[in-house]
Order: structure tokens, then C-alpha cells, then sequence
């Protein structure tokens, strides 16, 4: 198929995280993107704030977003939030640029000044991209090359340093989060194309992510055919936390087997 003529309302086949409300659906924008979300805070709206505002050092979505976490969670320490709340949001970066190229064939251009984030709210009302009125998104090619640009450039690295703004974390915990994401997206995209008979799209996807895997920042993320992390998102650090699907560690640290 080619790009030109992709239609990413299938993504919406793959599941929440995978999908990407624009323009194109005739959602609207909501004023500056900063309207109430019920709880007197103001959550970014309806299609909430251009992530570009972020990145330029507008931080109030992103604390907002690591409060709501707190909230949720109640960790310890504020940088077990924002961990939790930065693999959740490469997730979603992550799934919808895979997920488009290996089942549409083409990546949407996901331009910070345009990709809307509401930091209170969930996949996949979470992102709306701005495609401009009754217009398609525009589309990069299906390559290892386009992903890497649009997520991993445009995205993963000034959200890091976002972050780190924000909250003191490590720069290794929060590639090792991005590499976990990445890895968690293949899985379910593989899992998906099977139950679907479209051994076609896993396919496509395992052969993406073994390129995008080997990228300095992300070759040493995870490890084995599971693809499972070498670093801990410290989510067994809050109160009703425990370890995720492919952490690190085989028991919370501290904690002895029974």
C-alpha cells in the first residue's frame, strides 16, 4: 500500500495505543488547550497542548502528568512518577509509528507543533494530531529511518531532557524505558498479527525494531529473544507496585523468595 493512501483509522484495530486521533476525524481544537478536566487543574483540554511547547520549556503539562502519577501511585520518590509517566507516553510514540508502518505502510509525520498532548487523559484520547481542516496526515516513509526521526529524535530526546527538568532521573533509566517501549509495542503488534492471520505485519515490525534496536541509545536497552530490559523503571518503588513483564529483575529488590 502505498503511503499516499494510508488510512491510519486502522490503527484503531490494534488497540488503544496504538491509535491516533486527527483532523481528519473532524475533531476540533479546544482554544489554547488548557481547559479544566474536572479536578480543578488544568489538563491541556480537549486535544490539549503541542508537545513542541514542552520541549521549549513550557514543563506545566509534564507536571501535571507526573502529579497525576503521584497521585495514583503514591511513590516514595517523585522520580518513580515521572518514570512511569515517561515509558507511558513513549508507548504511545512508539506504538502508533510502528504500528502505522508495518500495517499501513507509511509513518505519520508526528511534528511536535502539531502533535496535541492532555496529559490527564488516557490512550487514545491522550494525543490529537492537528492535520490541518479535513486534510490527511502527512506520512514518511516505512522505514526503520522515518521512525527514528519522528519518535526517537523528535520526541524521546527532548522529552528526556524535559523531564529531567522537571525531575532529577537518569538518563540511562529513561533510554532503558524507551527501549522497554519500544520492545512492548513488537509484542503486541506480533501478538495482534498472529490472532489476525497477518503474519505479513509482524514481520514488518520485527524488522524495524531490530533496525531501530541498533541505535547507541537503545542497543543495550533490552536483551534475548523476550526482549526483556536491563534496567529497572522503578515501579516496584511504589506502594502497589510490583515488577513489570520484562523487568530486570526476577524479584523486587530487598525482597527474598518465599
Amino acid at each position: 500500500m502505498g503511503a499516499a493512501r494510508v488510512d491510519l483509522r486502522e490503527l484503531c484495530a490494534l488497540g488503544g495505543f496504538f491509535a491516533l486521533r486527527t483532523s481528519q476525524d473532524g475533531t476540533p481544537p479546544s482554544g489554547d488547550g488548557r481547559s479544566d478536566d474536572g479536578d480543578g487543574r488544568s489538563g491541556g483540554g480537549e486535544t490539549g497542548a503541542p508537545l513542541a511547547r514542552l520541549y521549549a520549556g513550557d514543563l506545566t503539562p509534564l507536571t501535571l502528568r507526573v502529579d497525576i502519577v503521584v497521585a495514583r501511585h503514591t511513590p516514595p520518590e517523585r522520580r518513580v512518577a515521572a518514570s512511569i509517566a515517561q515509558l507511558g507516553l513513549a508507548a504511545r510514540l512508539w506504538s502508533i509509528a510502528l504500528g502505522a508502518a508495518a500495517l499501513c505502510g507509511g509513518v505519520p509525520a508526528l511534528d511536535p507543533e502539531r502533535l496535541h498532548w492532555s496529559p490527564g487523559r488516557t490512550a487514545p484520547d491522550d494525543l490529537w494530531l492537528d492535520t490541518g481542516t479535513g486534510t490527511a496526515a502527512r506520512l514518511l516513509p516505512a522505514t526503520a529511518e522515518s521512525i527514528r526521526e519522528t519518535v526517537q529524535y523528535a520526541h524521546l530526546v527532548p522529552l528526556a531532557d524535559a523531564l529531567r527538568r522537571d525531575t532529577p532521573v537518569s538518563r540511562r533509566l529513561l533510554w532503558g524505558n524507551a527501549g522497554s517501549a519500544l520492545a512492548g509495542a513488537v509484542r503486541q503488534l506480533d501478538d495482534w498479527a498472529r490472532k489476525a492471520g497477518r503474519g505479513d505485519v509482524a514481520e514488518r515490525a520485527a524488522a524495524l525494531a531490530a533496525e531501530l534496536f541498533a541505535h547507541p541509545d537503545l542497543s543495550a536497552t533490552v536483551r534475548g529473544p523476550g526482549m526483556r530490559r536491563n534496567t529497572c523503571c522503578l515501579y516496584y518503588r511504589a506502594p502497589r507496585g510490583g515488577l513489570c513483564g520484562d523487568c530486570v529483575f526476577d524479584r523486587p529488590p530487598g525482597r527474598t523468595a518465599h
